[in-house]
């Protein structure tokens, strides 16, 4: 005999019914719609040599929602609107898998990655055929103390065809486009990384004095090539309290090169004196005079000596060394002009011999501790 309902049971039976029916219709819809998918991690068959991943910025403005996706047809005829793609996850899961592809050496330069798009876009096909397509879009630069220096850009699209279904599906052509951008970066780096000053791992600087093979109207210091009276080609300065001037100064060349990753520079210093810009009364030309000109050569010497010195102490940056050489050269200039006015402010031009001597004394001084053989008159 079977037992019979009450109303009141009855009632009870069909909410409950009705609830399975709500709950179990609603997961079958979500299995259908497949709207989540989740990144699998794994380990990149490639080694780096280059560089490590230090960083990983996500810039697009959703980074959970990737795209559309087209579920399966339920009914004959029924074409379901495409519904929203979200990586489970977001921006974390991405990091997840990128950290866990490759080894970190912090030895290495270490790369920044800025992720600016990743998007499947699908639409649907006759015979329940999906035509789907993921784009990626990534920058990458290497991280400096303050800043990061931008290198390459990769952009990946892939195209795919399928059957209308779970997200899941797809997830191998999201895993393979973020392997391909890894894998382009790493054959990039390789390629780059002796040739790319971005990518300099240091800065070696070397010295060298200018000279001329043939002298011209530039005289170029030389220990070997004392100042002569004969230098002096230019028309005395009518009116001038003074009896000879030389207008002695400092330049240089800079030659840049990359060698295996060094940024070499190579620096030609010029201690100069144009011929045609210096010039000296008849009535004046004496060695004690001449001699008072030759120190404010070899002032601008030291000046160089010290210029020299005040870049090899600094441990100079890739990404800025002409600044600090910059820098140094305009001190040096500086330098120069204040010397100069002090000595002959304190010699009053050549004619307090007393100061003379002592000036004389302490440029051969400095000029000995250099190793550089003083230029006696």
């Amino acid at each position: 005999m079977q037992p019979k309902l009450n109303h009141k049971n009855r009632n009870l039976f069909i909410l409950l019914f009705a609830v399975l029916s709500v709950v179990f219709s609603g997961y079958k819809y979500y299995k259908q719609t497949g709207s989540l998918v989740e990144l699998k991690n794994e380990r990149l068959a490639i080694t780096p040599k280059e560089f490590y991943i230090a960083g990983i910025t996500d810039v697009r403005t959703d980074n959970t929602i990737i795209g559309n996706l087209v579920p399966a047809v339920t009914a004959p005829g029924n074409q379901p609107n495409a519904v929203k793609l979200e990586l489970k996850g977001g921006t974390a899961a991405i990091k997840n898998f990128i950290n866990y592809s490759l080894p970190v050496n912090k030895s290495l330069r270490p790369i920044i990655i800025k992720l600016k798009t990743f998007k499947v876009t699908e639409t649907p096909l006759p015979r329940g055929r999906v035509k789907g397509q993921v784009t990626l879009l990534i920058s990458f630069g290497l991280q400096q103390e303050y800043d990061v220096v931008h290198l390459t850009d990769y952009t990946g699209n892939a195209t795919y065809q399928r059957a209308a279904g779970p997200a899941q599906q797809i997830e191998p052509l999201l895993r393979s486009t973020i392997t391909n951008s890894l894998v382009y970066l790493n054959n990039w780096m390789n390629a780059q990384a002796d040739n790319n000053i971005k990518l300099a791992k240091s800065v070696q600087i070397k010295f060298n004095d200018y000279t001329e093979r043939v002298e011209g109207d530039t005289i170029y210091y030389n220990t070997n090539r004392p100042l002569k009276w004969t230098d002096f080609q230019q028309k005395p300065q009518p009116g001038s309290k003074h009896g000879a001037e030389i207008f002695a100064s400092l330049g240089y060349n800079e030659h840049v090169e990359l060698i295996k990753g060094v940024v070499i520079i190579k620096i030609d210093l010029k201690v100069f004196a144009p011929k045609s810009a210096c010039w000296v009364r008849e009535d004046v030309k004496d060695e004690y005079g001449l001699n008072h000109e030759q120190r404010h050569f070899d002032i601008v010497k030291l000046a160089a000596e010290r210029f020299k010195k005040a870049i090899q102490a600094e441990k100079l940056s890739v990404n800025n060394y002409d600044g600090t050489i910059n820098v140094a050269y305009f001190d040096a200039l500086r330098e120069i002009d204040k010397l100069q006015k002090q000595y002959d402010r304190e010699t009053q031009h050549s004619t307090n011999t007393y100061q003379q001597q002592l000036w004389n004394n302490k440029i051969d001084k400095e000029l000995q501790q250099l190793s550089i053989k003083p230029n006696n008159i």
